[in-house]
């Protein structure tokens, strides 16, 4: 499955919950199906999308969020699991695009082309819900399931290691930070 179709089969479930992405191929591919004022493009700080996104879900439990993440940027922060099993906010939906490698800065491969099972280190580290996908349709049921649960969950969709032309958005970082934050500002209980 390319990590592109799988975005644009969940991107109008994404209306009105508070969504974060890891650089690069993700950022720029949800960017691409349009970006929306809740939508927030993490840059230069690889490894800490579920971070940020679990603590907007802990600081507003009234509101949906959800973290598009990758292998590679999740391999960098694996403590992070551990810590969104330990405060477990029923409100975050953790997504990892396993393409087995770092796509976004060369290719190189990640732990996950060797066997490591990101959805199994979730669980071992208490995570609620885990699954693994690899088609489009069974992500976007998984993912509208997952939204629906009332429970943390990390869903791993194995994606082809295909990514965007460029690896960027066209929004600057205090753009993006300045309308995301006034999204979350205004926006009530989803």
């Amino acid at each position: 499955m390319r990590r592109l179709a799988a975005l644009d089969a969940v991107y109008a479930d994404l209306d009105g919950r508070a969504v974060v992405t890891i650089m690069g191929a993700v950022a720029a591919e949800l960017q691409s199906l349009g970006h929306q004022p809740n939508f927030f493009y993490l840059q230069h700080a690889m490894g800490l999308a579920s971070s940020l996104g679990l603590g907007i879900a802990l600081a507003r439990p009234d509101q949906s969020v959800v973290v598009f993440d990758g292998d590679g940027s999740l391999l960098m922060n694996l403590g992070g699991l551990t810590t969104l099993a330990r405060y477990r906010p029923r409100n975050l939906v953790h997504v990892v695009f396993d393409n087995g490698s770092l796509l976004s800065v060369g290719g190189f491969p990640t732990a996950t082309s060797t066997g490591s099972d990101l959805a199994q280190i979730a669980k071992a580290a208490g995570v609620p819900r885990t699954l693994t996908v690899d088609t489009v349709d069974t992500f976007a049921e998984a993912f509208r399931e997952a939204c629906h649960a009332d429970e943390l969950t990390t869903l791993v969709a194995k994606v082809e290691p295909i990514g965007p032309s460029g690896y960027v958005t066209d929004l600057s970082l205090l753009e993006n930070r300045f309308q995301f934050q006034r999204w979350l500002i205004g926006h009530g209980a989803s």
